[in-house]
């Protein structure tokens, strides 16, 4: 069996593909190859996982200027070709597209040249290439039952998150408390510049708190001089640009600042309470539709970016972390908002379209 796995762009779309990719080689012996863009972080994760990554030239289209779209629809056809060729080439038995750029070109060839495609959609509203093609796919696995409309044969299979974060067990009672912050492969501006100024305040107001903050690589040295410059102990703190370790932090934390993306299905999955402040440009607001998922069940607190202060996140952290029973019983909750299996799930969707 051959599988390409198309799409990229943030950790969202490549993480799990490449859990995708590997239920596909080891459970099935599949050769996967990745088409992507060289701006992703695809570039790094795929050649870390073992696969070869093809390389095309798209741009965006969403939440851009009215001059990107135009140079975007220039280059559509260039990638379309281009993804033709690929395919021409491999000769995949199914293609699997993730969203985000590559994704479009790749999945609009697959369906040209009629061979299987499956889309996979982690949000609770489908990105717009998702929305395009979801009539014309072989098939879509999807996270949300409101989003199997969208698609032609969907399964409501939950998104792919590793074993290893399953496997994740509650916090000891009367462990030191720690916060994992994580602003996403690509940074989230609003973490990088609030946490520095209200770490010293937050750490002297939970006694023992240690915080973990992931900043996305392009604002590392931003975000760690900041954190330098606040005085924080800094014994109590630490930056990286990426965590590769996630089931390990998830572990250690007892509480998470996140954006909503594919992040919520880890958050369920790991049976972790959260602070959600979902990225106000998502197409479609589908941060904001992920985030309620969590909220309305009562596993995660969301606050709206729009009007957000340092202050107002300082206090909310405070009552969160200054109240461990509310945050096991939130853990709890989350922990029933996951769906195990999904890898499975998909693995044999694949395996299906292809035979």
């Amino acid at each position: 069996m051959r599988v390409l796995m198309a799409g990229g762009g943030t950790g969202g779309h490549v993480i799990p593909a490449v859990a995708i990719a590997r239920e596909m080689r080891d459970v099935y012996g599949a050769e996967v190859r990745f088409v992507g863009t060289a701006r992703g972080i695809e570039t790094r994760l795929v050649p870390e996982a073992g696969f070869p990554l093809e390389l095309i030239h798209v741009g965006q289209l969403a939440n851009v200027s009215l001059g990107t779209r135009l140079r975007t629809y220039a280059d559509l056809p260039l990638g379309l070709m281009r993804c033709v060729g690929l395919l021409r080439s491999f000769k995949p038995d199914v293609v699997v597209g993730v969203g985000g750029y590559a994704s479009g070109p790749a999945m609009m060839a697959a369906v040209l040249l009629r061979v299987p495609t499956l889309a996979y959609e982690a949000n609770a509203v489908p990105g717009m290439v998702n929305r395009v093609l979801g009539k014309y796919v072989s098939g879509a696995a999807v996270a949300y039952e409101s989003t199997a409309a969208y698609f032609r044969k969907a399964v409501v299979t939950g998104v792919p998150v590793r074993e290893a974060i399953f496997a994740v067990t509650p916090r000891p009672v009367g462990a030191a408390p720690r916060l994992l912050v994580t602003a996403g492969s690509n940074g989230a501006r609003v973490f990088n510049e609030f946490m520095p100024e209200i770490v010293p305040a937050l750490l002297e107001r939970i006694p023992g708190l240690t915080v973990v903050h992931q900043s996305g690589k392009s604002s590392f040295e931003k975000t760690l001089a900041l954190y330098e410059a606040s005085g924080a102990d800094a014994s109590r703190w630490r930056v990286a640009s990426f965590l590769e370790d996630m089931p390990g932090e998830y572990q250690a934390a007892d509480l998470v600042l996140a954006r909503a993306g594919s992040t919520v299905a880890e958050l369920a999955a790991a049976g972790r309470p959260s602070l959600l402040v979902p990225f106000p440009q998502a197409a479609d607001d589908h941060q904001a539709k992920n985030a309620l998922v969590l909220a309305e069940a009562g596993a995660a607190v969301m606050l709206a970016q729009g009007g957000l202060t340092d202050s107002a996140l300082l206090e909310e952290l405070v009552r969160l972390l200054g109240d461990p029973a509310r945050m096991r019983a939130m853990g709890e909750k989350a922990r029933g908002l996951a769906k195990p299996g999904a890898l499975r799930k998909i693995g044999e969707m694949v395996n299906g379209l292809a035979a």
